[in-house]
């Protein structure tokens, strides 16, 4: 019977050995861990008085476009507020806008490289078919370079793109 010991004694070490090894990769991983600090957002004095905040939030985010800011929000919070990220590989990038004088802010600009064909609708002089159009001309050619390049797709000229310039921007 003492060779049917031999292997439980053996099952033994391998088991110590193992336990031991994934104690130290544990603690390894650990002491390399290093949460991130948290994020604090600071506004001008301006912006703090006005009561009036935007924050911009484009990128790697369902929803990109400019939320309001209230006192407390946090940068998970205005993330959730975009619908979350992204499973893309941009960055998400979030940018403070402080209102013009007089209280209002620029409008938000439709970005053409994005945009689905229902946001693209309310462009004026764009409907459902030129919208539908826009992207197919960017799924075939590739994101716009500039605005301009949208006087490439069919049926929009140099008039109506005066009178949407305005409202449109490109990005990645």
């Amino acid at each position: 019977m003492p060779d049917a010991k031999k292997p439980t004694r053996l099952w033994a070490l391998v088991t110590l050995v193992l336990i031991a090894v994934i104690i130290t990769g544990a603690g390894i991983a650990g002491a390399r861990y290093h949460p991130a600090g948290a994020i604090e957002i600071s506004l001008p004095a301006e912006a703090r008085s006005s009561g009036n905040i935007s924050i911009s939030i484009s990128g790697a985010v369902t929803n990109p476009g400019i939320y309001p800011y209230a006192s407390g929000d946090t940068i998970d919070s205005l993330l959730k507020a975009a619908g979350g990220t992204t499973a893309s590989s941009d960055q998400t990038t979030i940018t403070l806008t402080v209102p013009e004088k007089g209280g209002q802010n620029a409008p938000q600009k439709i970005n053409i490289n994005r945009a689905e064909t229902w946001l693209l609708e309310a462009l004026p002089g764009i409907g459902v078919t030129r919208a539908k159009t826009i992207v197919a001309y960017r799924e075939l050619h590739g994101p716009f370079k500039n605005t301009a390049e949208l006087m490439n797709v069919d049926g929009i000229g140099q008039s109506l793109y005066d009178q949407i310039k305005p409202l449109i921007t490109v990005s990645d």
